[in-house]
């Protein structure tokens, strides 16, 4: 049994904690957080540096400005502490620790249920015994493990930016045209589905279709022309001419 300590309580923590909960190999001792939440049993929370268990494997889920901060104020040497973070170097934890990664490719939202067997785990330390401390605790809740250094990692953070982030933003755009015109959103929904389903067999520029891929000028002009909003004709024409040049 791996003993893992949990500090945060957001998002990330959240979904981590329920994942552990279902593993048979792993035991979250701790919840550590600045005030106590509804999200954990209250008898595993504490607030207190000073009160922190012994564990086999600290997890900081906390935001990356805060997570330098969190580790230098660990009141203990020589045990594992890894974070969550994609963008954040490994260099970030205190050095007085051994240091790690384990980054859950994914986007968490506390109410929505997600599967974490086919979630991607992405995992770096600084010695290969505590890979493989790192390792059995991911493959305790997922399939889904890859080595990655600090440097895949901030591509990889980049690269999820822009197709998580940035897409979920167009469909926001998308949704406040069709309010705007009194057309529901579900309309749009069959479409996203099958845009997202067909990158599984084709390479994303196989899957690109509409009028800047076909050059239709005319249809470009008419749909920039339509658009009262100017941040939307300027991320229309940025994408316009991004497909465009490939």
């Amino acid at each position: 049994m791996i003993k893992v300590i949990l500090l945060g309580s957001g998002n990330v923590a959240t979904h981590l904690f329920q994942a552990f909960s279902k593993a048979n190999e792993i035991e979250v001792v701790q919840v550590f957080s600045r005030t106590v939440s509804n999200d954990f049993p209250e008898i595993l929370q504490t607030t207190n540096f000073s009160k922190i268990a012994e564990a086999d494997v600290y997890i900081i889920c906390v935001s990356d400005a805060a997570i330098s901060s969190v580790s230098t104020q660990l009141q203990f040497k020589n045990r594992l502490i890894v974070h969550s973070s994609g963008s954040s170097d490994l260099n970030v934890l205190d050095s007085k620790n051994s240091r790690g990664v384990f980054y859950p490719l994914q986007t968490f939202t506390k109410n929505k249920p997600v599967d974490f067997s086919e979630i991607p785990i992405c995992l770096e330390t600084e010695t290969d015994s505590d890979y493989k401390i790192l390792e059995k605790v991911a493959k305790s809740i997922s399939n889904n493990i890859h080595a990655i250094s600090g440097e895949q990692r901030k591509a990889l953070h980049v690269s999820a930016v822009f197709v998580c982030n940035f897409t979920n933003h167009l469909y926001q755009i998308g949704k406040d045209i069709c309010l705007k015109n009194t057309i529901p959103f579900e309309i749009l929904q069959p479409l996203i589905i099958e845009t997202a389903e067909k990158i599984k067999l084709l390479s994303p520029s196989e899957a690109q279709t509409g009028p800047a891929l076909r050059n239709d000028q005319k249809t470009i002009e008419k749909h920039i022309d339509f658009l009262s909003n100017e941040n939307q004709k300027e991320i229309y024409k940025i994408m316009t001419k991004s497909i465009q040049n490939g």
